[in-house]
């Protein structure tokens, strides 16, 4: 996507000047990348169980964008340095503790469990950024630009994932055992970011930071609203990624950029 982020004029506080909101914000990118890596991993060890040929070119379109959002994200790792940020504050610990420690020492349908639970979590995040569209107000336009698009393609790739998890295991128990463990994972290192990024902003008080907070729950629900109902939906003993009606938002949007697959 080539997006400009040196020439973007991203401010330290980009959301909306909103000091807790960017955290949350950035604490989420750079959970990302790896993250994103994580997905390909775990998918790409049950590739030979794929025979389906419609699956497989889902999955390998999967690998292409999953690396891309990784690679975009990324390279605001540098601006966030350049803010004044010691994000390896949080990327070392969260490295060695998530990709060295814990996912190595997990059984890999439980990896592909918790992968396809987290596409469910990133897609209700995605579908409400999209129908929300508060990222045009609060952000500026290249973040904007960036966090919509990725939103727009975890739509479309929704349910890769979970359909591989289908073709390896489709016991009910694995399923809620990958929610579960992904729940767990995604606050605890997202809150984790936000409390080290916070940690780097001496001028604030604890009593502005909950302010703050207030603040933005007033103006956008967000995941306060998105993550438990997402989280609910899922435990259906029939639910289907592709039965959340919210391909519409991605495809029009990808149309409107000029990025929507064939």
């Amino acid at each position: 996507m080539d997006f400009d982020f040196e020439g973007g004029e991203i401010p330290r506080h980009w959301a909306g000047g909103s000091v807790v909101g960017t955290a949350i914000a950035n604490s989420l990118n750079l959970v990302f990348p790896d993250g994103e890596r994580f997905f390909v991993r775990s998918v790409n060890h049950f590739l030979d169980q794929i025979h389906d040929p419609g699956l497989r070119d889902r999955v390998k379109r999967f690998y292409g964008q999953e690396g891309q959002h990784a690679r975009e994200h990324e390279r605001l790792f540098e601006i966030m340095r350049g803010h004044g940020y010691d994000i390896d504050a949080f990327l070392v610990p969260y490295r060695r503790v998530a990709y060295e420690l814990l996912a190595p020492a997990l059984p890999p349908k439980l990896r592909l469990s918790i992968t396809a639970a987290l596409e469910h979590f990133t897609a209700c995040f995605a579908e409400h950024a999209l129908t929300v569209r508060i990222l045009d107000e609060f952000a500026p336009p290249v973040m904007a630009e960036l966090l919509l698009w990725h939103a727009a393609e975890e739509i479309e790739h929704k349910d890769v994932a979970f359909e591989v998890l289908q073709v390896v295991d489709s016991s009910y128990a694995l399923r809620v055992a990958g929610l579960v463990a992904a729940t767990l994972a995604l606050l605890g290192f997202w809150t984790h970011g936000v409390v080290v990024l916070l940690g780097q902003e001496p001028e604030l008080a604890w009593r502005d930071m909950i302010r703050d907070y207030a603040e933005i729950r007033r103006d956008d629900d967000g995941v306060a609203a998105t993550m438990p109902a997402a989280f609910l939906a899922y435990l259906a003993p029939d639910f289907h990624p592709a039965k959340v009606p919210n391909d519409a938002l991605a495809r029009d949007y990808l149309e409107s950029i000029g990025r929507r697959q064939a």
